[in-house]
């Protein structure tokens, strides 16, 4: 009898293993035809929204809360990154005669309004180039991007009063990577001139959406827009859809890859903001295109905003462009132009 019974044991775990496969592979099935009825499904937990930081003269662009915030949301929020006579300084450059604003153009959103818009691509030395060299952005920056990064270009976005165009759902890296920049090491310090909330179509992102990777985008009326299908998916997965309430002079740094849009505005209230887009040193786009190759990044002091040596409003190297004559700009138009 043991001798029988020995022989039955690799049996006996042969039926074991194979119970135990059929039980697994049942499970698998009941998953997968849960999934598709959507009745279950296993989401990632989305972890709650970091707090806004606030600028002081003490502020440390290094912390570790402010990467930690970075890569979990894909964005931080940085109260008072300009201060009101810093500001003051920024809304006088832009709208003075010869300033900013003269280099505006309309960029219709297929939709029947229009957002003006002005772009450069070299900082410059003036007050709106001061703001892109200072230690507040430009070595944030640097520190959310984990390395070395470079002026990519410069805008003014002006959503005047019951004009203002929208911005479809879209990752800015979803334009930039048909400029031949192969990693999404960029992003975006956006500042606001004037109180932005839902009212007067306020920036609204997808909070985390930058770790969805590049999602496909289609050309809409001029814009490229992010993939539907893919949005219903993030949002049916949990990420969270925040409409952004700023100050004036708040700034917001967004990664490359966090989704984005914005309403046309149908309110009373213009929303003018000024973004200035970085890129990493090291991700030297392949190809030359209407933005800047690699050029080092001169730092300036975060006191010559203010400084009254720093001139208002020179033009003088900044590299302003219009998309309706400028010649290297056509071929680009089929990838949408931002």
């Amino acid at each position: 009898q043991g001798s029988v019974a020995t022989a039955l044991r690799p049996l006996d775990s042969r039926v074991r293993a194979c119970a135990w496969l059929a039980g697994v592979m049942s499970e698998h099935v009941e998953k997968r035809r849960r999934v598709g009825e959507g009745l279950a499904g296993v989401a990632r937990p989305q972890l709650a929204a970091n707090a806004a930081f606030s600028w002081s003269k003490g502020f440390d662009p290094q912390c570790p809360e402010l990467r930690r915030a970075f890569e979990q949301d894909g964005y931080v929020l940085i109260k008072g990154l300009l201060q009101a006579e810093e500001l003051k300084r920024l809304e006088t450059a832009v709208s003075s005669d010869g300033g900013i604003v003269s280099h505006a153009y309309g960029r219709d959103d297929g939709m029947g309004r229009k957002t003006r818009l002005a772009l450069w691509n070299q900082p410059g030395n003036d007050v709106t180039g001061m703001i892109a060299r200072v230690p507040r952005v430009a070595s944030t920056m640097e520190s959310l991007l984990g390395g070395e990064v470079y002026h990519y270009h410069t805008k003014l976005m002006m959503k005047d009063a019951r004009t203002g165009g929208a911005a479809l759902w879209h990752q800015d890296f979803g334009y930039w990577s048909n400029n031949g920049c192969l990693y999404p090491d960029m992003g975006t310090c956006f500042i606001t001139l004037d109180k932005m909330d839902k009212e007067n179509a306020g920036l609204q992102v997808l909070r985390g959406s930058h770790r969805l990777g590049l999602l496909p985008h289609h050309m809409k009326g001029g814009q490229a827009e992010a993939d539907q299908k893919r949005m219903e998916w993030a949002k049916e997965a949990g990420f969270e859809h925040v409409h952004l309430d700023m100050d004036p002079g708040d700034g917001l740094f967004f990664h490359s890859l966090t989704l984005h849009t914005s309403s046309q505005n149908h309110s009373d209230r213009r929303r003018w903001c000024f973004l200035v887009a970085f890129n990493r040193a090291d991700n030297q786009p392949m190809i030359e295109h209407h933005h800047p190759q690699y050029c080092p990044l001169e730092p300036a002091p975060d006191d010559a905003i203010l400084d009254p040596t720093t001139p208002l409003v020179d033009q003088s190297g900044k590299a302003f462009m219009n998309p309706n004559n400028d010649e290297s700009v056509e071929k680009y138009k089929e990838h949408g132009f931002h």
